[in-house]
């Protein structure tokens, strides 16, 4: 992904999120030299900021999503049952475009229509070994009641509705109609060992009117991991079963996930009159 989709893709957001009356945390906006100045650990460590993922396969509009990790806390406090346990993010889905089948260990998540279109999920329970059950019913609370949907069945979630997904719910979503503002608020957010995208589960994934789209070839049982790769960028690539990177080391080309707070990007004076701050190259 070149920097300049990135940076169009975080002025489209940024647009986008303000529409909703969502205001941004203040470094959200920093310039590079300021972060590397101040550099936090309550915002380096935790991971917060812009988040841009093709998920390696160049097809931002179909397969991706945008996030921003407002606030995180420590997985260590998560394990002692003490501390700072949550997590918050703002996230985009755009029409249609699909965030593929994953689920989460250890991470549980309400997922929330913030406005725009309808969010749409394909839903899953897990087998005791972790696969994809294909013939259970799934029941997840929407808003306090519980909906029961059969195996693979699609979840619609118009804006103001939430659902709550538990460890171990397969899920995959996209928009439906226009793009989607969502919120996500859950426990802390551990991406290094906790998401998991499967292969085999490919032809599940029943988006787009009902035709069948699976996620790319090229997908193994795999897990996402975010680590920093320098002062200027910050990029998740994807681990085989066995921990072996599949992709070159921190390479923008692949455009998997830059956190572009990290960026070498400036923020104009332009926040209080309501227009993006992101330059046009």
């Amino acid at each position: 992904m070149q920097r300049s989709r990135v940076n169009e893709i975080i002025r489209q957001a940024d647009a986008f999120i303000r529409s909703f009356g969502y205001i941004m945390p203040p470094f959200a906006y920093w310039s590079p030299d300021e972060l590397k100045s101040r550099r936090p650990a309550g915002i380096v460590d935790a991971r917060l900021g812009w988040d841009i993922t093709d998920y390696g396969q160049g097809k931002f509009d179909e397969l991706g999503l945008f996030l921003f990790t407002v606030r995180n806390g420590r997985a260590d406090d998560l394990k002692r049952g003490t501390g700072m346990l949550y997590a918050e993010k703002i996230m985009i889905s755009r029409k249609d475009q699909l965030s593929p089948m994953h689920r989460h260990i250890v991470k549980a998540e309400d997922i929330i229509n913030r406005g725009g279109g309808k969010l749409v999920l394909e839903l899953f329970l897990s087998n005791p070994d972790g696969s994809i059950d294909r013939n259970a019913e799934v029941g997840v609370p929407t808003d306090g009641i519980v909906r029961k949907l059969k195996a693979g069945g699609l979840l619609k979630l118009d804006p103001g509705e939430s659902v709550t997904l538990l460890p171990g719910v397969w899920h995959a979503f996209w928009g439906e109609g226009a793009d989607v503002l969502i919120g996500e608020v859950s426990t802390v957010n551990d991406d290094p060992d906790r998401q998991h995208i499967r292969k085999a589960d490919r032809p599940l994934l029943q988006h787009r009117g009902g035709r069948e789209a699976a996620a790319p070839a090229g997908f193994g049982l795999r897990f996402l991991a975010q680590i920093a790769v320098a002062p200027s960028f910050c990029l998740t690539t994807i681990f085989s079963e066995d921990r072996s990177p599949l992709l070159a080391d921190a390479d923008l080309r692949f455009g998997i996930m830059v956190s572009a707070w990290r960026a070498p990007m400036r923020p104009a004076a332009s926040k209080a009159n309501g227009t993006s701050p992101w330059p046009k190259t």
